[in-house]
């Protein structure tokens, strides 16, 4: 889009923001139906609240030392037995991302336009 695009659409949403419809008061209705906006420090709280109860359960029950182990014997198998990939799963989750990169691409000039 060129800049006389970009003006003209910038020129019609400025009028169209100062223009106002009769309704007969069904925006303050539907307004007034809308969360609060309290809600969202509820959710972070929430969120916050979560995130920390995680935690302390990772710290109760050792989670720093199980991955540790894990992570050693993964390396450990790994290096003893190198794991046989199937071409076929390669070329299918190379596919998976090819396919999560045209959705996002292609979302992404949805919001661009």
């Amino acid at each position: 889009m060129d800049r006389h695009d970009e003006q003209l659409l910038q020129q019609f949403f400025n009028e169209a923001a100062q223009q106002t419809i009769a309704d007969n008061g069904f925006t303050e209705q539907v307004m007034s139906q809308l969360p609060r906006r309290s809600m969202k420090w509820f959710t972070r709280i929430w969120t916050t609240c979560c995130i920390l109860i995680a935690a302390i359960f990772f710290y109760l029950f050792h989670g720093f030392e199980l991955l540790l182990v894990q992570m050693e014997v993964f390396l450990r198998t790994t290096m003893a037995e190198p794991p046989q990939v199937h071409p076929a799963m390669v070329v299918l989750a190379l596919f998976s991302l090819l396919m999560v990169g045209v959705y996002e691409i292609i979302s992404y000039e949805r919001v661009i336009r």
